[in-house]
């Protein structure tokens, strides 16, 4: 047994895991984005984008299952970015109801140029620490999130999308040793014709 935290420790780290999750969002994702692609792309729609390249995630129905939202809201989504010419939709080969999903050669650019811009101004800043202190640090972060959700009553419905982030494995899996939500839409294979649009989350706009 863990000694007691004191309650204003507590306090001091989430407000600063509050503060970095808002750099990370505002200064690094979001004003990338805007160089990038200025006011053509909104970032929920780029991590959309970054789903479908990093993941396996390649019908409407995955792409739901990730972002938490109903298949019909990520069917415009999908909708949107394939009329910007970012998305191209497919009949899947084995069930002509599935949409298969693929990056253009626009978005491909897009998002390359992007991993690029990011890796140069991280390099600059993580140049003040070593590769032993981002190491431990990412392993401290993982470590709690994983505590987080395991106190969580229903964790296996949350989706820490660690694949837009190049992550191999899920953290839940890795971590907690329990299937995250996104895993278990897969092994279920839910077909995407079943959406009823009762989850009210909002698609990427």
């Amino acid at each position: 047994m863990g000694r007691a935290v004191p309650p204003q420790l507590v306090s001091d780290f989430l407000g600063s895991a509050q503060v970095l999750a808002t750099a990370v969002t505002e200064v690094v994702e979001e004003r990338l984005l805007r160089e990038i692609a200025g006011e053509a792309l909104t970032l929920s729609q780029f991590k959309l984008l970054k789903l479908v390249a990093n993941t396996d995630a390649h019908s409407v129905g995955d792409v739901a299952a990730f972002l938490g939202v109903s298949n019909a809201a990520a069917s415009k989504a999908v909708d949107k970015l394939v009329r910007r010419k970012q998305l191209v939709r497919a009949e899947g080969r084995l069930d002509r109801r599935a949409a298969v999903l693929s990056l253009t050669a626009r978005s491909r650019r897009l998002l390359a140029a992007y991993d690029a811009a990011r890796d140069q101004k991280l390099t600059e800043i993580f140049r003040a620490f070593s590769p032993e202190e981002l190491e431990h640090t990412t392993e401290i972060l993982d470590r709690l999130s994983a505590g987080l959700l395991d106190h969580d009553a229903k964790p296996e419905e949350t989706c820490l999308q660690c694949g837009i982030y190049f992550r191999q494995k899920c953290l839940l899996r890795k971590l907690v040793g329990r299937q995250c939500f996104y895993a278990n839409h897969r092994s279920r294979g839910e077909p995407e014709a079943e959406s009823n649009g009762e989850n009210g989350a909002e698609p990427p706009q």
